[in-house]
């Protein structure tokens, strides 16, 4: 299967037009230059780096959202454990990287392993606050897999928070989206939480 061109665009795009790195490098000067930033010498060139930075962070690799019939019948659970992920925060546009644990219970289809992993990816890269990247990758899997349960648990550290403001460094945040299964039975949730490795 597939991601159709209005997944794409609904999802992938976000909305977004298409990005002109000349007038980003050129707002991404004076913003460092209004914040007191010398860009003589080397730093003449950085403005035009943060652009390309920013877009690269903000753009997702489109892919095929492959599955296979579940022929064999496989209804025990599936968990990719420690994708790593890099978002930026809405509030602050600084980064929080993390690492996020996906788990479903199969229906009739089974997803290609590596799709877990380009899901995450598809929603971390945009303005982002950690809960809704949570529930975003959680219900977008359970409606396109219709799978009998599905489980997310994200652990990520915001700059945001540990280079500023509190600075509290090494504090880390954890958040959950459960579907089916995995939210209405408690041995299930238990296993999800158990075998991810997240459990409290």
């Amino acid at each position: 299967m597939t991601v159709p061109a209005s997944v794409d665009d609904a999802f992938l795009l976000s909305g977004r037009t298409e990005p002109d790195l000349a007038a980003a490098g050129a707002a991404a000067g004076a913003l460092l230059a209004a914040l007191g930033v010398d860009l003589g010498g080397v730093m003449g060139r950085t403005p035009a780096r943060m652009a390309r930075a920013l877009e690269e962070l903000l753009t997702p690799r489109p892919f095929d959202l492959t599955t296979f019939p579940n022929d064999e019948g496989y209804r025990q659970m599936v968990i990719e454990r420690d994708i790593p992920f890099t978002s930026l925060c809405e509030h602050h546009f600084l980064p929080f990287t993390g690492r996020a644990y996906v788990a479903y219970l199969p229906g009739e289809r089974i997803l290609g392993l590596s799709k877990l992993a380009r899901v995450v990816e598809m929603f971390a890269c945009r303005p982002q606050v950690q809960e809704r990247l949570t529930q975003q990758v959680a219900d977008w899997l359970h409606g396109q897999l219709k799978p009998a349960g599905t489980g997310v648990v994200v652990v990520a550290e915001h700059l945001c928070m540990t280079l500023r403001g509190a600075r509290a460094g090494g504090a880390t945040t954890v958040t959950s989206a459960l579907h089916g299964v995995l939210l209405n039975d408690p041995r299930a949730r238990g296993e999800f939480f158990a075998l991810s490795g997240t459990a409290p």
